[in-house]
């Protein structure tokens, strides 16, 4: 699996509702941090600390990747200045395949979990538990919550 792979199987364990931008890099970052091995063809993501816990600009990348190629919806949020992501209906359709065939079992049950913990969220929450569980992660943080 690549990282656009696992992205968009992520935008699909959503079933159509959208991330903001702390929501899909938590959740690529625990997904990561808790099965290693899932991306298995090519680099894999590298979350460094940053204003609000892990982070690694590679996730817009992929975003943008398939944005480009139809799987993907970047659109602007009706609450500030930054962008929501979510599945078009083929990336829907592709991502439901990716969970469907290529993760095991307790992949794609975790994969569904994280996706709806983060999304079950708000922002200072959803910060402060990452914060809880990797601490290491609040060392560039501008995060007072």
């Amino acid at each position: 699996m690549t990282r656009g792979d696992l992205v968009l199987a992520l935008l699909a364990a959503a079933e159509g509702r959208s991330y903001t931008p702390v929501q899909i890099q938590k959740a690529v970052f625990v997904i990561c941090d808790l099965i290693p091995d899932l991306i298995d063809d090519g680099p894999g993501f590298n979350f460094q600390p940053y204003d609000y816990g892990p982070f690694d600009s590679d996730v817009y990348d992929e975003l943008g990747q398939l944005r480009r190629s139809g799987d993907a919806i970047i659109a602007p949020s009706g609450y500030g200045n930054w962008n929501t992501y979510a599945a078009s209906d083929a990336g829907l359709n592709r991502g439901k395949e990716i969970l469907d065939i290529w993760m095991d079992d307790d992949e794609q049950r975790y994969v569904r979990k994280i996706s709806a913990w983060v999304r079950s969220l708000g922002f200072n929450s959803l910060v402060k538990s990452i914060y809880d569980a990797y601490p290491h992660m609040r060392a560039n943080s501008i995060f007072k919550g």
